[in-house]
């Protein structure tokens, strides 16, 4: 399609509305390009850093409908920080998909849009939302391992993502795809249209995207039913024969309400009579129990929709300069849902620990409260209730992403280049939710008098004014209408993230040495980077019966210089084909931390055209982001292991010393037969507080890569064949993390540092269905200190040739995790993570493919090698004085293999008909049941690691004109 008038009028509507398309048109000059790790344009490019690349056939053949599904599949990929089997239970980011590279952290993986920054997609963040990229219009993405801060700034730690969009196409390719799993669910509908013209002078393209990816709930899966726990971290036995046995663990807080006061414990039947409180039943198998089911609510994976928009175009000013542009619009829905609100009366009544007054003084007289049953003795009562008249927690999201650059770029001479360019980019999030309560309002609806005409009336004569309705507690469903919109809080979450960039460069030879010209980059660039998140003013107050959560605000911003040089050291001898070097560096000055340094060095040696040996050594920074620095006191409600629990009070030791000198643990003892006990309210009932901390400093990686490339071009049957293996050793020092909570309560009571005590706060009395001494608070926030590891080797070997009629081709990607782990402190002991799930020791992932004729097959093959729970969480059960027949292989969670297929067949030269299965054998994930380290609520599973939906297939076509 060639640029005239009525095509560019053409081409102008269709951009206006994100009308796009591709079609490749292969270029016959050569040009000098970039590549991912280096500044310097290159017509040789060639970097001395791993890279690995996946090719837009290898999108093609997967039929993800976002990137993010591919990319974990990768062993260099570790496991997502946000994904939608992982974000149901968040209070925000529901849906986001980011991408973690070595399992350092989203926020130390860089992704780049066509080597430059992209942003946010999570307030107060640096992780970008690959919902916002659009999949089919994505020509690779580039995987570099190791440190890239002295090319690419802050962030660049573990590695950089770079994801380059398509460029120089002609023509229109359409493609239409719907799919479901093999229970009927995970419903997947996408289609896309890309568009693209040019001549001589210019190129413009555009591409529109849309998909819906359905739910997944719990109840629709075997084994996610019902409430359940392992028995033993229920409490319930001390075996290892018993560890993956699960028994009811229905919650304590159920629609009917749960009510203790002076005589009983019990709740309410269906006819408002009080009955005998029993959770799990009486044979605690979940017959006759009054307790609640929480996983009927619950989700595996949260639908998102996406629309996607994306045009970009480079114009020739002349014949040395081009100006280019770069625009992309992202619209994501997604929703959350979870059980009812859980609701305990101290919620209401903090002054009196909960007690519910059935009693109102009205001119000096005490007035019972008629909703309140005749068998509640005593002044008040305390009560625990799941609000399922206010329907479940649910929250319904939508994120704009907007990105704009526009740059100009060209040559100054034969071998000096420039570009400049200026970005902008935002993301705005808009949350609603429903299911909670105003505690105010639900405080007044709790003390009624009669209202003199036969009914009942708030006691609060403002309150009635402001519409008060009284509030029956006592049974299901006996809310009214008008008490339930009193009560009710709806939710809201208003979040923006902002980026602006700015950079120039210029890129040269600017002499030759005996072995070729020197290559040298250097540049300036300034960003600013901006995060608000505004919560409804109850959530910040923490006055809906919910997590307490602040707004958080702030911005930064960073002036850099870089440059860097490649220098063609031998060339032309035995056994030294070329040997190059490189080196880079940059500093950088942020309004946060101050001034920071990185560099990079590497050797690029080729001893013949089949042999070739590359080296690096970086040191990265990152600075602290938003949330890290300024995040308010946010609570939040973790699942914890409490080290005090089972201890009698005649034990000795430092344990046992430090449990009993805490509050109120020794009055639980005492209560409990001289063995500190703790309930099931108690183990769910744990709550604590994460805040930012604004003297943070930047936190340094070392890098370290040795690679050998074998590439036997000289063989015949091999010409096709490539071999690599690189070495990779990462390590950061001064790390910005949380400690977690769990090494928080390990310091504090099992001999280590007693600092870590003052985050800790437990009950000193029994208040409600609280036991004296259980956790109440554990608090945490980031600190510079410790740091963490990943070391390991990665093996590619990709194939393709004739075989027989048709063509096969092979790729092999294999990872040996040699060494990975995190240090809480300076002084702490190495928390090992190689081997554990998430983190296996082996982990590869092969595709396979053959063409013969109209049709092709492509299959993927990904194995997650044998993997342990946490040992922060199983190391207590290896006591033997506690704990009966447990040892390292109790914990050992077998190998996982997953097959995916797609085949297709080609109608004519312009359609495609493909169909294809992911989890084609229906391998299931690993039984990993609550109560045990790894486990994803609702899922009975890692769900973050392994598929937790099952087999699911899908079908579409392909059009090109």
């Amino acid at each position: 399609m060639k640029l005239n008038p009525i095509n560019v009028a053409i081409v102008a509507a269709i951009a206006s509305i994100g009308m796009p398309a591709l079609a490749q048109q292969a270029g016959t000059q050569l040009e000098r390009v970039e590549v991912t790790g280096s500044r310097i344009l290159s017509v040789n490019a060639v970097s001395p850093a791993p890279v690995q690349v996946m090719s837009a056939a290898d999108i093609s053949a997967a039929g993800v409908a976002n990137i993010q599904d591919l990319l974990i599949k990768n062993p260099a990929i570790g496991v997502p920080g946000l994904s939608r089997s992982n974000s149901n239970f968040l209070t925000s980011g529901a849906g986001v998909a980011t991408i973690d590279l070595r399992n350092l952290g989203s926020s130390r993986t860089l992704v780049l849009i066509n080597g430059r920054r992209m942003v946010s997609g999570t307030p107060g963040d640096s992780a970008v939302d690959l919902n916002t990229i659009p999949t089919d219009f994505i020509e690779r993405v580039e995987l570099l391992t190791g440190g890239a801060s002295s090319t690419y700034g802050s962030d660049a730690v573990a590695g950089v993502v770079n994801i380059i969009l398509k460029r120089n196409f002609n023509g229109l390719n359409l493609d239409a795809q719907v799919g479901q799993s093999s229970k009927s669910d995970d419903k997947k509908k996408k289609f896309s249209a890309t568009w693209g013209a040019s001549n001589d002078k210019s190129s413009l393209m555009a591409h529109i995207g849309v998909s819906r990816q359905g739910e997944v709930r719990s109840a629709n899966r075997d084994g996610t039913t019902i409430d359940t726990q392992s028995l033993v971290a229920a409490g319930r036995s001390k075996d290892a024969a018993d560890f993956y046995k699960t028994g009811v663990f229905l919650s304590g807080f159920a629609p009917a309400g749960h009510f203790f006061d002076d005589a009983a414990d019990y709740t309410i039947d269906a006819n408002g009579n009080m009955k005998k409180w029993s959770q799990n039943g009486p044979a605690g198998d979940g017959v006759n129990a009054t307790g609640f089911n929480r996983t009927e609510w619950r989700r595996i994976a949260v639908p998102v929709d996406r629309v996607l928009l994306a045009s970009k175009g480079e114009f020739q000013i002349n014949e040395s300069h081009q100006a280019f542009f770069e625009g992309t619009y992202a619209n994501t829905k997604s929703s959350s849902n979870i059980e009812p609100f859980p609701l305990a009366s101290d919620a209401i009544f903090p002054d009196t620990d909960g007690t519910v007054p059935a009693y109102t003084t009205v001119n000096g007289q005490k007035i019972r409260n008629p909703l309140v049953p005749s068998f509640v003795t005593g002044d008040g009562y305390f009560f625990q209730k799941r609000m399922s008249d206010f329907g479940p927690r649910h929250q319904d999201v939508e994120r704009d992403t907007f990105r704009v650059l526009g740059g100009v770029k060209g040559e100054l001479t034969k071998t000096w280049s420039y570009e400049g360019y200026i970005g902008y980019g935002s993301t705005k999030e808009s949350q609603t939710g429903t299911g909670q309560v105003n505690v105010l309002n639900f405080k007044n609806a709790l003390q009624a008098i009669p209202d003199g005409k036969g009914g009942v009336m708030c006691a609060d004569a403002l309150a009635r004014a402001q519409g008060c309705a009284p509030a029956n507690v006592f049974g299901t469903g006996t809310m009214s209408a008008d008490a339930i919109a009193y009560i009710q809080a709806p939710q809201s979450l208003q979040t923006k993230i902002t980026q602006k960039i700015a950079g120039a460069s210029v890129s040269g030879e600017p002499f030759e040495l005996p072995a070729g010209a020197v290559g040298v980059a250097a540049g300036l660039e300034w960003r600013n980077e901006g995060s608000s998140t505004v919560y409804d003013a109850l959530t910040q107050a923490g006055l809906n019966g919910g997590n307490k959560l602040p707004n958080t605000k702030g911005d930064f911003t960073v002036k850099e210089a870089f440059a860097e040089v490649r220098l063609p050291l031998l060339k032309d001898l035995k056994m030294v084909k070329t040997l190059d070097g490189t080196l880079a560096y940059r500093v950088g000055d942020y309004s946060t931390v101050g001034n920071t340094r990185s560099w990079n060095a590497g050797l690029d040696w080729a001893a013949n055209n089949t042999v070739r040996v590359r080296l690096t050594q970086a040191v990265s920074t990152r600075a602290p982001n938003i949330n890290e620095l300024y995040q308010g006191a946010s609570q939040t409600f973790p699942q914890v292991t409490d080290p005090c629990q089972g201890v009698k009070i005649t034990d000795t030791g430092e344990l046992a010393t430090r449990c009993k000198a805490a509050p109120g643990v020794t009055a639980n003892m005492n209560a409990n037969g001289g063995v500190f006990t703790l309930t099931q309210p108690d183990l769910q009932g744990v709550s604590g507080y994460d805040s930012g901390n604004p003297n943070l400093k930047a936190e340094k990686g070392t890098s370290r890569t040795l690679g050998l490339v074998i590439t036997p071009k000289d063989i015949a049957a091999l010409k096709n064949f490539t071999f690599t293996a690189d070495y990779f050793d990462i390590e950061i020092s001064k790390a910005i993390n949380n400690p977690g909570r769990d090494y928080t309560l390990d310091q504090c009571y099992n001999g280590g540092d007693q600092a870590f005590c003052k985050f800790i706060i437990r009950r000193p009395v029994a208040t409600g269905a609280g036991s004296a001494g259980a956790l109440q608070f554990i608090n945490q926030a980031p600190v510079n200190s410790g740091g963490q590891k990943a070391k390991g080797i990665d093996f590619t070997s990709s194939y393709s040739d004739r075989l027989g009629a048709g063509r096969v081709n092979a790729r092999l990607s294999y990872t040996r995790l040699l060494d990975a782990w995190n240090k809480a402190t300076d002084d702490a002991e190495l928390d090992k993570s190689v081997g554990e799930i998430g983190s296996p020791k082996n982990k590869w992932s092969l595709a396979l493919g053959y063409d013969i004729g109209n049709w092709s097959v492509a299959t993927t093959t990904t194995y997650w090698g044998e993997s342990y729970l946490d040992d922060q969480g199983t190391n207590k059960y290896l006591d033997p004085k506690k704990y009966n027949g447990f040892t390292k292989d109790t914990f050992r969670i077998g190998s996982v293999t997953y097959f995916d297929a797609q085949v297709t067949y080609k109608m004519g030269k312009a359609a495609q008909l493909y169909f294809g299965v992911d989890n084609l054998l229906d391998t299931k994930a690993p039984f990993i049941p609550s109560g045990l380290p790894g486990n994803t609520t609702g899922t009975n599973t890692n769900a973050s690691t392994y598929d937790a939906i099952g087999r699911r297939g899908y079908i579409g076509i392909r059009y090109n004109m």
